[in-house]
């Protein structure tokens, strides 16, 4: 703001006939607040320009006015008087008692003077934004979300929507050039604010000047051909509404009947979207009715399309199914008998209140008590505002909601509704966190590795602790060492340095990686040290795990090192047995020597062996095991192959690993099939994937509750927003395993399959 050299011209903002409108529809006590607040601001106002250059005294001046046609009330009208005042030493005792704007307004007023001057410092953050990202279309929907959810009491985005449209008012008057970026921020975040609270005359007349600072070529094209039709136009909708008044009269349906404003935007964006010609849209003539009911608007519908003959696929019933913000009318488009077109809305008055005003058509209720359908102070005015909290999880303009929100939300009264919160980069990024986010969140949220190294932030630039719970709106800056990873304090609740479970998740993965490579080094260690005591240390480590049944030497280092592997197995895999033929040779190798023996011969018979329920070919009494690598259970189709020390491995036939072990080693190979198993249990794999979102896992478990299914291990990591699981489950027979796959993939955004 800049101060003038001498006094605007023209009329005295604050006259009597300004206060005259300013104050309408308040009673005794708003109409004092208001007086109070236009003497606490005329002088310091006095000689002030905005940074658009319009005086500021006139500036607030018509915002008031702008909101006394919504139909707020005192204490919003006298904070956008307030709100402009220049900053100065009393700022220091903002919001405390000494603060001389509470002594003279109370909290409620401040409250709301602070809120909007939040928005502006938001405003100016985000304005100058510099990274490119935050021109896009996801970053808009994110700084809208932001604007209302920041707006505690949603009077403060009302003023906010007021003074923009009283700036574009200002450019168009005083023929100043409307800077690009000005009209531009208008149409990407201000217009679809208003079309949030369904305040439609706000909307429109700021789509229309925006649209006329960028595209004045399209705009003045498309006034001129309105304007070459008017005559024509007007006589036409005058000659309709005389007809019609004339049947509701007959039809005793009290209505009033009106030609419909049409808006320059609305005409070129229909015509962009549908691809058609100026002269090919239906609803250039339009007329509006407003009735008395529900009942009557169904009746003049009738009516109407008893007198001309109604366009297919032209009729809207938003009365029955309102839009996603609450919008509510009747439309449809006739033609009478010479082929002319035109469309009809018809509406209650109380519809008509709510397409004009939105959400700002309640304040319009609420000193009114609970007669005439009208909405009480309390319960009503409460449930409007939660129904506008609601929103915020609307992820694109026109967006449903799918949740109802509950009646006596808490919002009216200053908190926030939505569960997230929406925080920016230095650059004035927005991010969407969940509520209860700490900077560890938001680290882990802009890259993982970021997260791993974070060790400190700032918060709207001052130090603060890395368990800070973060509030929308503020600004954060990471910290991070060059090198290193998390804490494991991170993991534990009880501390809250994590709120998202997609940050949990990664700090466990990170844990787990190093857990793994731990295990892999020790295992790896004890391998090397059994195969030097055995002379044998130039061998190739991936063979001999392929040979002993691993995919690869790593998950022969970690069976090792978690003792489920026996080095005893390379021993006898490599010979060595041989030369230390004095010792009892164990079990597994007479069941290896006794399968060889008797398969080769022919000889033996066909038993139920060990306790997997599996029948061998040939061999009494033999050793066998399930494959870790396909998990077979009943009634997969299975193979055998005959392991070095370990028995019979029974695979899927299906089985990759299967496959590449008989292609090297056919003479192995050995059928093998299902017996009499019992109440025997096999675990199986089911591989998960699904967008990474609350309560995943919660819903995952329940179905394998369900279908009482035991799991005995997980497995998760998720990258980009994608999760990948892998559940191993305990289960009698296949059957089970298709029962619990049809269940987990009917779970919205969920893809199971056998792993």
């Amino acid at each position: 703001m800049a101060r003038t050299d001498s006094p605007p011209s023209g009329a005295l903002p604050f006259d009597a006939a300004w206060f005259t409108h300013a104050s309408t529809g308040l009673d005794d006590e708003g109409v004092d607040t208001l007086a109070r607040a236009v003497q606490w601001v005329r002088e310091p106002l006095a000689g002030l320009t905005a940074s658009t250059g319009e005086a500021l005294d006139g500036h607030c001046a018509e915002v008031v006015r702008i909101l006394a046609d919504l139909g707020t009330d005192a204490e919003t009208r006298a904070s956008a008087l307030i709100t402009v005042l220049p900053l100065d030493k009393t700022e220091s005792a903002a919001g405390t008692r000494q603060d001389p704007l509470r002594k003279a307004f109370g909290p409620k007023i401040v409250s709301l003077v602070q809120g909007t001057r939040a928005l502006l410092r938001l405003g100016q953050l985000t304005g100058q934004a510099a990274d490119a990202t935050s021109s896009g279309t996801d970053q808009k929907e994110m700084q809208r979300k932001m604007l209302l959810a920041m707006a505690a009491d949603l009077r403060i985005v009302l003023m906010r929507l007021a003074s923009r449209l009283q700036s574009l008012r200002w450019y168009a008057a005083s023929k100043e050039p409307c800077p690009a970026g000005f009209a531009r921020e208008t149409m990407e975040l201000y217009t679809p604010l208003a079309n949030r609270l369904g305040i439609w005359q706000v909307k429109w007349e700021m789509e229309d000047l925006a649209f006329r600072f960028l595209e004045p070529a399209t705009y003045k094209s498309i006034a001129r051909q309105l304007e070459e039709k008017r005559v024509e136009r007007e006589a036409f909708i005058a000659a309709v509404v005389s007809r019609l008044e004339q049947e509701l009269a007959e039809a005793h349906i009290p209505a009033q009947v009106s030609g419909r404003p049409k808006h320059i935007y609305s005409i070129w964006n229909k015509m962009r979207n549908k691809g058609l010609a100026f002269s090919q849209l239906f609803d250039l003539r339009a007329l509006r009715i407003i009735v008395q009911d529900e009942r009557a608007c169904y009746a003049v519908l009738a009516l109407a399309h008893s007198l001309w003959t109604p366009v297919s696929d032209e009729f809207d019933d938003y009365i029955s199914r309102p839009k996603p913000n609450g919008y509510r009318s009747l439309h449809t488009v006739v033609t009478d008998t010479q082929g002319r077109t035109f469309e009809i809305q018809i509406r209650t008055q109380e519809m008509h209140e709510f397409a004009e005003y939105g959400m700002a058509a309640h304040w319009r209720y609420k000193e009114a008590g609970p007669r005439g359908g009208q909405v009480a102070a309390a319960g009503g005015y409460d449930q409007k505002i939660a129904w506008m909290r609601q929103l915020l999880a609307w992820e694109k303009d026109g967006g449903q909601s799918t949740e109802k929100p509950e009646t006596g939300s808490p919002a009216a009264s200053g908190s926030d509704a939505s569960d997230r919160i929406y925080v920016m980069t230095p650059q004035a990024r927005v991010i969407e966190l969940p509520a209860g986010a700490t900077p560890v969140d938001f680290a882990y949220y802009l890259h993982t590795d970021l997260g791993h190294r974070c060790r400190g932030a700032r918060v709207d630039g001052q130090l603060v602790p890395l368990l800070t719970k973060l509030r929308t709106g503020q600004t954060v800056d990471i910290i991070a060492a060059k090198s290193g990873g998390p804490s494991r304090d991170w993991l534990n609740p009880q501390l809250g340095f994590l709120a998202s479970p997609r940050s949990r998740a990664k700090v466990r993965a990170w844990f787990n990686a190093i857990e793994l490579q731990q295990r892999i080094a020790q295992g790896q260690s004890m391998v090397e040290k059994e195969l030097q005591r055995l002379g044998k240390t130039a061998i190739n480590m991936e063979q001999l795990a392929q040979q002993l049944d691993f995919a690869k030497a790593d998950d022969l280092y970690v069976a090792v090192a978690k003792e489920e592997f026996s080095l005893r197995q390379i021993d006898y895999l490599l010979g060595a047995a041989k030369a230390r033929s004095a010792e009892p040779l164990s079990d597994e190798d007479v069941a290896a020597v006794a399968l060889s023996r008797n398969y080769a011969s022919g000889q033996g018979s066909v038993e139920k062996t060990g306790k997997s329920g599996v029948l061998v070919v040939g061999v009494d009494a033999l050793m066998t095991q399930l494959a870790r690598c396909c998990r077979p259970a009943p009634p997969d189709r299975i193979a055998g192959f005959v392991t070095r020390g370990r028995g019979v491995s029974i695979h899927r036939h299906d089985c990759t690993a299967y496959a590449a072990l008989a292609a090297r080693h056919p003479e192995r190979l050995i059928d093998v099939d299902w017996g009499d198993t019992g109440d025997a249990l096999y675990p199986v794999d089911i591989s998960i994937h699904a967008q990474d979102r609350a309560h995943l896992l919660r819903d995952l478990s329940d179905v394998f509750a369900k279908l009482r299914l035991n799991v005995i291990s997980i497995n998760t990591h998720s990258r980009r927003s994608l999760a990948h699981m892998v559940f191993t489950v305990e289960v009698k027979s296949g059957d089970q395993v298709s029962r619990a796959l049809t269940a987990l993939n009917e779970l919205p955004g969920v893809s199971a399959s056998r792993h």
